[in-house]
């Protein structure tokens, strides 16, 4: 296997980060055009909770109370402002998430902030400590805002 250098992955990681967040702007607009269901809520988190399978490898262990932390930070802190432009809206007896432009300015602020964040944390910890730690803010960051959602989605079905 080659080597690769830190700088490299960090590149790599940003550029990753930037394809992400510009594909999930993409697939959330569209999917603003088809109703919601309990299914396209609650896949994302389940499917994401499969990332919790790196902890298996020692090089991305943490000790616990930063694990705590970082989904803490994702939680109260990353998915307020998701949870604050999400909004759901019914036509036709179906339930639809309402298009909203402070959504993508909301992502790319993520990112920035996520990017920065990660250049001064990875002073400190490897690259792999690192992911797992951002890893676990996004897991907090995206369970909230998603049971925010169903909760919502719920309260539009009683409608």
């Amino acid at each position: 296997m080659p080597n690769i250098s830190p700088s490299t992955l960090q590149i790599g990681s940003t550029i990753g980060a930037l394809v992400l967040a510009l594909l999930t702007i993409f697939i959330r607009l569209r999917a603003s055009n088809k109703p919601v269901t309990v299914k396209k809520i609650i896949i994302p988190p389940l499917g994401m909770s499969t990332g919790f399978l790196m902890f298996v490898a020692p090089m991305t262990h943490i000790p616990l109370w930063w694990g705590v932390i970082a989904l803490f930070v994702g939680w109260f802190l990353f998915s307020y402002p998701l949870i604050r432009s999400t909004h759901f809206k019914k036509l036709d007896g179906l339930i639809y998430a309402e298009r909203s432009r402070s959504f993508i300015v909301i992502l790319l602020g993520l990112l920035v902030v996520r990017t920065i964040l990660h250049q001064v944390i990875e002073q400190y910890v490897s690259i792999a400590q690192s992911g797992a730690l951002f890893f676990l803010l996004a897991f907090g960051m995206i369970l909230r805002w998603r049971l925010f959602m169903y909760k919502e989605y719920q309260l539009f079905l009683r409608d």
